[in-house]
């Protein structure tokens, strides 16, 4: 052996000596037989203040990890190197559940969850970074519902992250105020990324694509919060065409493969500067409860607003799309605008007691179509009167400084 290989240790003859790194079963997982209960003692024993570093390396998990404690940052090697396997899960509903405040994860992956991936519920300053949570096995209707989970949360951070295959929303954001979804990738979902009965959002330079939707805003029925105040911008909306994997009765499953953005029942929703293209149903869709098809025998509650008002499209580039409507309902509209939908699809249900619902489009030569579902599209046609915009745009969105300050990007 020669000097300079003898200085560079077991790093540099780990490709030819044995017993060098962690030992690695036949299926790929690194063999730690207490790196399970371990880390679950670690979330056990965390105090305010705490960094929770988790090596490099493929785990096996079998239950549920849960973090009670405030102030807990957990950190990975990177979410292609810090791997948490739920292949082998036994016991609990997600992969991870938090309900600590002023919480941080960054640089690990999450797989194969029985259920939800990671659910953050009912905190405040919650950060979730170059986070990756994967069904590997593709998009399948048995996979969890959510990747990225946070609900009921006040001042939330999703940036850098991947989320692939999940059977409702891959990055989803619910009950919520104070938002921002930026610089994710949300491919394979049945929602891509979706923000509903919250306030206050900014989604913005994502990647949504492969998708049955890509960016879902929706106000759902019978929730304790309304939403309203979203702006998506400066996001890659493109090919949006899975076919739609929700479990059936699931109100995702009515989401229409082939669908861009989609505004539901929300109000004061901004749509501007995104590159939007080919999605084969229609590039925006904006549309009314009635128009799901979702529950509505049950009724909806007094206090539930079911329409689209205050919605401002501008500024975005729009290409292909609108071919073959993942929705055999809307096949027959292509007939109004020559063989296609036009970018802009709007249900045209519209609250009787509101003299103007605000649906604004101002994007050069987009156009949109009312489908007239009051009338069962009898009075379908391209809408002219939509040039408004309204009376003050939507401030950003602005988080306490502590959350957006990143220690550096890990692949």
């Amino acid at each position: 052996m020669t000097k300079g290989i003898a200085l560079a240790g077991c790093a540099a003859l780990l490709a030819l000596m044995s017993g060098c790194g962690p030992k690695v079963d036949q299926q790929g997982f690194t063999v730690d037989p207490d790196f399970e209960k371990n880390l679950q003692q670690k979330l056990l024993d965390a105090k305010p203040g705490s960094v929770i570093d988790v090596p490099a390396g493929k785990y096996a998990l079998t239950r549920s990890l849960s973090l009670t404690a405030d102030g807990v940052t957990i950190r990975g090697a990177g979410m292609g190197k810090t791997i948490l396997s739920f292949a082998r899960q036994s016991s609990g509903a997600e992969g991870m559940l938090v309900t600590g405040n002023d919480f941080t994860i960054e640089d690990l992956a999450f797989e194969d969850t029985k259920g939800d991936a990671l659910k953050v519920n009912g905190v405040k300053n919650s950060v979730i970074r170059r986070v990756r949570a994967e069904w590997t096995g593709g998009s399948k209707t048995s996979n969890g519902a959510y990747g990225l989970y946070p609900v009921q949360v006040t001042n939330v951070l999703i940036e850098g992250s991947v989320v692939k295959g999940a059977s409702d929303a891959g990055i989803y954001v619910g009950q919520s105020n104070n938002i921002i979804v930026r610089d994710n990738r949300a491919e394979g979902n049945v929602a891509g990324i979706e923000i509903e009965n919250s306030n206050n959002a900014d989604v913005y330079g994502n990647i949504a694509t492969g998708n049955a939707g890509g960016i879902l805003v929706f106000n759902m029925p019978n929730l304790p919060v309304p939403g309203s105040k979203t702006r998506v911008f400066k996001n890659q909306v493109f090919a949006n065409n899975h076919a739609n994997f929700g479990a059936k009765g699931s109100a995702v499953s009515s989401v229409p493969a082939g669908s861009g953005v989609i505004v539901n029942s929300n109000d004061q929703v901004e749509i501007f500067d995104n590159d939007i293209k080919d999605n084969k149903t229609a590039n925006v869709l904006i549309s009314s409860y009635y128009s799901t098809g979702f529950d509505t025998k049950k009724g909806i509650a007094a206090a539930y607003d079911p329409y689209p008002e205050n919605i401002y499209v501008t500024g975005n580039r729009f290409s292909g799309g609108g071919e073959d409507p993942g929705n055999p309902t809307l096949v027959p509209l292509k007939a109004v605008n020559g063989g296609r939908l036009p970018d802009i699809l709007w249900d045209g249900f519209t609250n009787p007691k509101i003299k103007d619902p605000g649906i604004c489009v101002q994007n050069g030569a987009a156009k949109t179509l009312n489908a007239d579902g009051p009338s069962k599209f009898a009075g379908a046609r391209i809408d002219t009167g939509r040039n408004c915009a309204p009376p003050s745009r939507l401030p950003a969105i602005v988080l306490p400084d502590a959350m957006t300050k990143d220690s550096g990007t890990k692949s």
